[in-house]
């Protein structure tokens, strides 16, 4: 089976569990149907159902018990599917994944080669941010831009012509995981800005390893709160 369309089956069935688990049709604490079960019900190869099961578990939805088969262990909010279909859902997943070593790996290089424009540019966009937080607008350009002044400060092109490639998907998985950030609490607004704050720090401080631990925690942390749920 040629890779692409494997890589194609695998989100597929990724995406099918995964609104089985939102709708509630595989329950939290319950055991999903056995492999075998599974690729009937898909039509899936055990390789396809495996490759869509490991990627359940990396996002902390399924959980695997030697000698018990697979359990459910999350159950996204609905909430999510405001905000994108859910056969995007895998796609911003793989996206957060990929942005974080190259974001971490730009925010290390921003601090150490910014230059004072470039740090004012930084900061301008982060209290454009916080302009919108106060204004409980969406701020899903905002966002993407003062990730894109940080690729810039790396002054190594490569970083921005990937972020400014992925533009449209960049900025999907912000406009999910920011509209749920609306959703919840002022709370979580302040935890996504305060986030954005250390990174700055760091790249104030010249500090390229703090810097690049700041964006990969944020990252991470970003898409993790895509099944977060609202509350």
């Amino acid at each position: 089976m040629p890779a692409v369309e494997k890589f194609s089956l695998g989100s597929a069935v990724y995406e099918k569990i995964l609104a089985s688990i939102i709708d509630g049709a595989f329950p939290v604490n319950k055991k999903l149907p056995t492999e075998a079960q599974l690729c009937d019900l898909y039509e899936v190869s055990r390789p396809v159902l495996r490759e869509a099961l490991a990627r359940l578990r990396e996002d902390e939805l399924v959980v695997s018990r030697r000698g018990s088969g697979s359990f459910v262990i999350r159950q996204p909010d609905s909430a999510v599917l405001k905000f994108a279909p859910i056969s995007s859902i895998a796609d911003i997943q793989r996206c957060f994944e990929f942005r974080t070593d190259i974001e971490a790996s730009s925010a290390y290089l921003a601090a150490v080669r910014r230059t004072s424009a470039q740090l004012d540019e930084i900061w301008r966009c982060y209290q454009v941010i916080d302009d919108a937080n106060a204004k409980h607008d969406r701020a899903t350009e905002e966002d993407y831009q003062f990730h894109l002044a940080i690729t810039e400060a790396s002054n190594n092109h490569y970083y921005a012509t990937a972020i400014r490639s992925l533009n449209d998907s960049i900025k999907e998985g912000m406009n999910l995981t920011r509209g749920l950030s609306l959703m919840a609490s002022e709370a979580r607004l302040r935890i996504v800005q305060d986030e954005h704050l250390a990174i700055v720090n760091a790249i104030v401080d010249k500090d390229g390893d703090a810097a690049a631990q700041a964006m990969k925690t944020h990252l991470e942390n970003a898409r993790r709160r895509m099944f977060e749920g609202t509350q």
